[in-house]
């Protein structure tokens, strides 16, 4: 049971230590830019290929016309961008939303089979080079199509991954959540959300970012392959593929989106278990990834996907070797790491417990208001 412990410590030390330090030295040794070192030059007119923007939606309707206005205020020129939306089942008013803009936006209806079928759709309509994919929740910084896009300078270059920068959590859905509970979560996921944006921009500088943003990243057309209609991760497959052909996937920190984050506890949790679900899938879909030589990020593939598959699994291995150990010859050190175990997953299920207080409170207090109004 001992060698169980220190192994799964040394595999979790690896994949959340020992390989972002392997990525630092390696990116200061090598120097390599991570992208186009002249994207932030100026272009001529005859320098931006069209663009066609693709947005994936299903009930959206309430955020689509602002997010139409955010595209069509980007400086890029505006006969060279077609922006498509595809709906997927939508049951809610997309169709008016979308109807003051029909000059401008390609709305496609589909049925309700995924977001993976609503890309393909998409692609098929594109009449562009470049696919720019967006999502209708977040909003792109002005400059953000140009400089994903003149990445393509490069013709080494397959896709290009935006930076997602994640604000506070307002409280205009009107569920009355506390600014308190609200700052935690944003903390949390703001703390994560740069370790893993600091991971992308060093494996860039390696070679290739092991997935993208699925809020802002650019791929060339022609580049594209269809996309299983179950599929839960499109910004890690279309990727992914492209590097096994032999092509890079960049990161722009200055290509920017905006979203917000994560509602509450829950909303998050979901999140993650869809991303370690689809990392899961991913490895049914392309089993080449897991061949050495034949993956040319194989080791960035395995120390950032599959390491955090595996890395639950370390944890129950730790906590059982651990309690074994303790009952069967229990020393000072053994006792201290079982007991800062069992610390942890307490204050992990008393966080678990006053988020779900603090949302019933709130709701609470939202249908005493409705009541009383």
């Amino acid at each position: 049971m001992e060698s169980v412990f220190w192994i799964s410590v040394a595999f979790l030390a690896y994949v959340y230590v020992g390989y972002p330090l392997l990525l630092a030295a390696y990116t200061r040794l090598a120097r390599r830019p991570a992208g186009n070192p002249h994207v932030a030059r100026a272009q001529r007119r005859d320098d931006f290929p069209g663009v066609s923007i693709i947005i994936a939606a299903r009930n959206e309707a309430h955020r689509l016309p602002r997010r139409i206005e955010n595209l069509l205020e980007c400086d890029y020129p505006a006969d060279k961008l077609q922006i498509i939306v595809a709906s997927d089942g939508s049951t809610d008013a997309t169709v008016d939303a979308l109807s003051p803009y029909r000059n401008r936006v390609e709305l496609i209806l589909l049925p309700p089979l995924g977001k993976a079928n609503a890309l393909n759709a998409a692609v098929v309509r594109a009449v562009h080079p470049i696919l720019v994919f967006a999502d209708a929740r977040q909003r792109f910084a002005p400059d953000a199509v140009r400089r994903l896009v003149a990445h393509f300078r490069d013709p080494h270059i397959g896709a290009v991954s935006g930076e997602l920068i994640l604000d506070s959590e307002d409280d205009s859905d009107g569920r009355g959540r506390s600014d308190e509970a609200s700052s935690t979560i944003a903390e949390g996921v703001g703390t994560y959300w740069k370790y893993e944006k600091w991971l992308r921009r060093h494996e860039a500088v390696a070679g290739s970012v092991v997935g993208v943003t699925g809020a802002i990243y650019a791929m060339r057309r022609y580049l594209w392959q269809y996309l299983p209609t179950d599929t839960l991760l499109d910004d890690v497959l279309g990727p992914m593929r492209l590097v096994m052909r032999g092509y890079r996937v960049t990161f722009d920190a200055n290509a920017r989106a905006f979203d917000e984050t994560a509602k509450d506890a829950s909303h998050e949790l979901r999140r993650k278990t869809r991303t370690l679900a689809g990392n899961f899938q991913l490895l049914g879909q392309e089993p080449r990834v897991l061949v050495p030589g034949v993956n040319p990020v194989w080791l960035q593939f395995i120390s950032h996907k599959v390491g955090r598959l595996v890395a639950p699994y370390a944890l129950v291995a730790i906590f059982i070797s651990n309690a074994m150990r303790v009952i069967t010859s229990p020393t000072p050190f053994y006792l201290l790491t079982f007991a800062a175990q069992v610390g942890f997953y307490a204050l992990a299920v008393y966080g678990v417990a006053l988020d779900r207080r603090g949302r019933m409170t709130a709701i609470t207090g939202c249908e005493v208001n409705r009541e009383a109004a």
